[in-house]
C-alpha cells in the first residue's frame, strides 16, 4: 500500500501558509536536501488548487530557462500530479489530472494501487486537513522555522478529537530550522495529576 506523506514548511506557532519573508531566510542546503528526500519518496504528487496554481505558474518556466533549478523543475514536471479542485481546470502543465469525485475516496484508491510507491502532498493545507481527519496521512514531515508568524492559516484546525502523533525522526539545522517527522499514534492511557505527582520536581 502506498504511503501518504504531507510535507510542509511551518512556523513555530503552527502557521503553514508560507510567507516568503519568514521562509526564505532559513532556506539552505540542509532544507534543500530534506525537500529532495521528501520528493524522492513518492511517484505521485497530490496538490490542492492553490498549490497547483503556484507550482504551475513557476516551475515550467524554470525548467525551460535551464538554470540551476531546472533539474528539480523537470522532476516536478515529469511526476504524476493529481489535483484537488472543486472547479474544472485546464492544465497548462504536463502529467496533471483532476481528482474525480470525493478526495477521500480518490486517495483511498490511490493508496491501494499496487503500482504507486508513495503519494506526496506538498503544502495544500485544506487537502491535508481532510486526509488527517480521514486517517489517511501516514507521515507529517514538518520543517519548523524558528519564527512565530502570528498570522496565516495553521495546519491544524479546530476539532473535537486530538491527533496523537509519534516522532519518528528529528534533525536540527544550523539555521535553527528543525525537521520533525511524525506518524499517527494511539492515544496515550488517560492519567490525571495523582498518577504523575511523583514526577513533580522536589522543592528546595
Amino acid at each position: 500500500m502506498a504511503k501518504v506523506i504531507s510535507t510542509l514548511f511551518i512556523s513555530a506557532d503552527g502557521v503553514a501558509e508560507i510567507n516568503p519573508d519568514w521562509h526564505f531566510p532559513y532556506f539552505d542546503e540542509n532544507m534543500g536536501r530534506a525537500v529532495a528526500e521528501d520528493y524522492d519518496t513518492s511517484d505521485v504528487l497530490l496538490i490542492g488548487r492553490v498549490t497547483y496554481d503556484s507550482f504551475a505558474g513557476a516551475w515550467p518556466a524554470r525548467e525551460a530557462a535551464g538554470g540551476e533549478d531546472a533539474p528539480f523543475a523537470k522532476q516536478l514536471g515529469d511526476v504524476r500530479k493529481v489535483i484537488v479542485s472543486r472547479q474544472p481546470l485546464e492544465f497548462s502543465w504536463r502529467n496533471c489530472e483532476l481528482v474525480e469525485g470525493d478526495v477521500v475516496e480518490a486517495v483511498t484508491a490511490l493508496k491501494a494501487d499496487a503500482g504507486i510507491r508513495g503519494i506526496l502532498i506538498p503544502g495544500s493545507i485544506s487537502v491535508v486537513r481532510q486526509l488527517l481527519a480521514a486517517g489517511l496521512v501516514d507521515e507529517l514531515r514538518l520543517l519548523v522555522h524558528p519564527v512565530a508568524a502570528r498570522k496565516g492559516r495553521r495546519l491544524f484546525d479546530d476539532g473535537d478529537t486530538p491527533y496523537h502523533l509519534k516522532v519518528t525522526a528529528t534533525e536540527a539545522f544550523p539555521t535553527g530550522v528543525i525537521r520533525m517527522i511524525y506518524s499517527p499514534a494511539d492515544a496515550p492511557i488517560k492519567v490525571g495529576y495523582d498518577q504523575v505527582k511523583d514526577q513533580v520536581p522536589a522543592g528546595k
